[in-house]
């Protein structure tokens, strides 16, 4: 037996080569991982929701992700028409507001103001202030980007689900080729990490229920018109876990200044601050702990050296890959996924 015949039949050391490869794949890959994971996570949901109508019958792929998809760009579109506009005019109005004041007699007269000049010319605020404009319009281009991003994961997503049956007929065909045994080991790696994620996916989908409920609680109480439009966008940017939060703070901050001036504004932050608190040191760790049966404690550290490591993608990703690698080094067995119906094996042979 020659030594690539060994190398072949030695199952743990093949894989351990496999993913290996793997992770040096995706680490070569880390300036587009946010579009990776994106189109990973809208192509595992629109997939779940494929394999769930598909329990009363064979249906066409296209027949579920297609009106998934139409919903999708219908309530974009909603957003786009009905909110970007107002956001759009709020900011000029806030605009011509600071002008305004800026060349009435008020500022000229006031004492306050000008003491205020006093001081920012002799501690030399002016340039902290510019490079802080700075920074906030580098993150804005970050907001941006996001936004791209999370458009082409969406284009993406749906021509992998369109089309998954003929793409499962494809991939087996790796199976068959001489180095099937490298795909093989890749699809065993694959399976066990989606098992994992799906569990990761339910409790984010509880975690997006409940930011959704504080904020409709706060625009509730802060008297903000439209509040089922900007419940909604919030529950779908929830969904978003690279910077979800962040992105909707913006629209709901300039809705909320025309209701209530700074103060609303500063209620909008603080609830954004207490949101962003309760998911990741109270939501996360208690309701994964009880979806993936881990100790509160492990999933806790789990999720703070996730974010250190990742970012904010570590307090989705972190629980998963752990798991994964538990099971991995056979110290805890993840449960298999449920088997498509019989009917959906058979058409698939």
């Amino acid at each position: 037996m020659s030594i690539y015949e060994r190398f072949v039949a030695n199952t743990k050391l093949r894989r351990m080569i496999v993913l290996l490869t793997l992770v040096l794949i995706l680490w070569l890959s880390r300036s587009v991982m946010s579009l990776i994971l994106l189109t990973f996570i809208f192509s595992f949901l629109v997939t779940r929701a494929i394999n769930f109508f598909r329990r009363f019958g064979q249906v066409k792929a296209w027949l579920i992700v297609a009106p998934i998809y139409i919903l999708i760009v219908v309530g974009l579109l909603y957003v786009i028409i009905h909110y970007i506009p107002s956001i759009a005019k709020q900011t000029v109005h806030l605009y011509d507001l600071v002008v305004k004041f800026y060349n009435s007699k008020e500022y000229d007269n006031s004492a306050t103001i000008q003491w205020v000049l006093k001081l920012v010319n002799e501690t030399n605020l002016k340039t902290q202030l510019q490079s802080g404009i700075t920074t906030i319009l580098e993150y804005a281009g970050s907001i941006t980007a996001m936004g791209v991003t999370v458009l082409l994961s969406l284009i993406l997503s749906f021509f992998f689900t369109v089309g998954i049956d003929e793409l499962k007929d494809f991939g087996n065909t790796f199976l068959t080729s001489p180095f099937g045994w490298f795909f093989a080991d890749l699809k065993f790696f694959a399976d066990k990490f989606i098992n994992t994620f799906g569990v990761v996916i339910e409790a984010q989908i509880f975690i997006a229920i409940v930011n959704t409920v504080i904020t409709t609680i706060t625009l509730i109480f802060l008297k903000m018109p439209n509040i089922p439009g900007l419940s909604a966008m919030v529950f779908l940017l929830s969904m978003i876990p690279v910077a979800g939060a962040i992105i909707s703070v913006v629209p709901l901050s300039i809705v909320a200044y025309t209701v209530d001036g700074f103060r609303g504004i500063a209620t909008i932050v603080i609830m954004i601050i207490v949101i962003h608190a309760l998911e990741a040191y109270v939501l996360n760790p208690k309701f994964m702990s009880s979806r993936t049966k881990l100790p509160v404690f492990f999933t806790f550290v789990v999720l703070l050296v996730g974010e250190k490591l990742f970012g904010t993608w570590g307090l989705i990703i972190g629980i998963p890959v752990f798991t994964f690698l538990l099971d991995i080094i056979g110290v805890k067995k993840i449960e298999s996924a449920p088997k498509p119906p019989v009917s959906e094996q058979q058409s698939d042979n």
